[in-house]
């Protein structure tokens, strides 16, 4: 297999990310046919994946025009992937020119293109990263640098936390996260679950057995597991909701079924 200039040395492009394989429902082309196999096979058991993915990009864009509607001007986006159009700091920045933004992610693919496509943003940076170790991303040269932990900040886990076990205490990840925020910070959420998925979920499971054979593990939650990531939050309306129901600028009923696969929602910090 032909390595593209645009790839890292030091990643295996025979090994599916989860990254890249996000990357190709969204329609973009920094992801290989190793990827592609995967999401295909994903696709033939849960055929809307590409628009929930859809729905996961359209919730985020207008949490971050509330964040900063709201006086929030600094994001920590964990788990950012692949650059697309329409990514945090676009929407931020189009909307504060001041707003600093801060990706973390661990896949090397789109740490590089993060850093490419953030050249000469001073207020915009990556930190390769995994949220799994919170003191690492939150003692980042780039966090410091960028990030003032005693002014409210709006961290985003959008589509992250349903790849993290709970072996790996993905709520205890939150708590600490939550713990070195300001008051007034903000969580903003998705996370994968069965339930509103418009299929029996012994199907939409072949999907998930898809990523747990590639090693990355979907952890499909149910609303209240979900809901237990925003303890020490106030829910802001409309609670937490499917995707295309938090605070919609267009008919939620005109959205494809699988769009309301999941939940989203943002919390503001007591």
């Amino acid at each position: 297999m032909e390595r593209p200039a645009w790839a890292p040395r030091s990643i295996d492009i025979s090994v599916p990310s989860v990254s890249r394989i996000y990357d190709y429902y969204l329609g973009g082309s920094h992801n290989f046919e190793v990827d592609r196999e995967a999401a295909r096979k994903a696709m033939a058991h849960l055929p809307g994946l590409p628009k929930i993915m859809q729905a996961n990009r359209a919730f985020m864009r207008r949490a971050v025009r509330h964040a900063v509607a709201a006086g929030v001007e600094q994001f920590l986006d964990i788990g950012s992937g692949i650059p697309t159009f329409g990514n945090v700091h676009e929407v931020a920045q189009t909307a504060h020119p001041g707003a600093r933004v801060v990706y973390v992610d661990h896949d090397p693919v789109a740490v590089a293109h993060s850093d490419a496509v953030l050249e000469g943003n001073e207020n915009a940076d990556v930190v390769a990263a995994d949220l799994r170790k919170p003191q690492e991303i939150l003692s980042s040269p780039q966090v410091e640098r960028l990030i003032d932990l005693n002014r409210p900040v709006a961290l985003l886990l959008v589509a992250i936390l349903h790849f993290v076990e709970d072996a790996d205490d993905p709520y205890g990840a939150v708590a600490q996260l939550r713990d070195a925020l300001a008051p007034g910070s903000l969580l903003v959420l998705t996370h994968a679950s069965y339930e509103g998925i418009p299929l029996p979920a012994e199907r939409a499971e072949g999907a998930v057995d898809v990523y747990r054979d590639i090693r990355n593990p979907l952890i499909m939650r149910s609303r209240d597991e979900i809901a237990r990531f925003f303890e020490g939050y106030d829910m802001m309306e409309p609670g937490l909701v499917p995707m295309p129901h938090w605070r919609p600028e267009s008919a939620p009923e005109d959205e494809d079924p699988y769009a309301f696969s999941g939940f989203a929602g943002v919390g503001i910090a007591a």
